[in-house]
């Protein structure tokens, strides 16, 4: 897995500059826990547990796939294989309506998280990217 490439603005890689694998993992519990509760719809997509939560598993999953894209330890592909995003999301229909519930679920995390500047736009930048590709649906 690659990471983006980095803007000339941004000194070291995204996971780096973010602190390193603690901060990313709580980046990804706040973005399950904003999906859950700014966009139910998307949230239900979504294996559940015991208490309706976004199921660990799923969270465990993305943790260690946001790790290795923003440049950290490539722990996802050594144990998922290639992250083939477009093949893993196919069974979901992602329309516009899902893609902007992603990013603005994403979004709110990064505002929780106080993540700004020069790595707040190459990250907004890159996530409404990846969201984008993996539209599956018109519209």
């Amino acid at each position: 897995m690659q990471a983006p490439p980095l803007p000339p603005k941004l000194s070291a890689p995204p996971f780096e500059l973010l602190g390193g694998e603690a901060p990313v993992r709580a980046l990804v519990e706040r973005f399950y826990d904003e999906m859950e509760r700014l966009e139910p719809a998307l949230a239900a997509l979504h294996e559940r547990d015991a208490e309706g939560r976004v199921a660990r598993g799923a969270r465990d999953r993305f943790a260690l796939f946001l790790i290795g894209w923003l440049g950290g330890p490539q722990t996802y592909t050594e144990r998922h294989g290639h992250p083939r995003l477009r093949m893993r999301h196919g069974k979901v229909a992602v329309d516009a309506r899902m893609r902007d519930a992603w990013t603005r679920s994403m979004s709110a995390a990064l505002d929780g998280a106080a993540i700004t500047g020069e790595l707040r736009a190459f990250l907004d930048a890159r996530f409404a990217e990846v969201a984008d590709f993996l539209r599956n649906q018109p519209g």
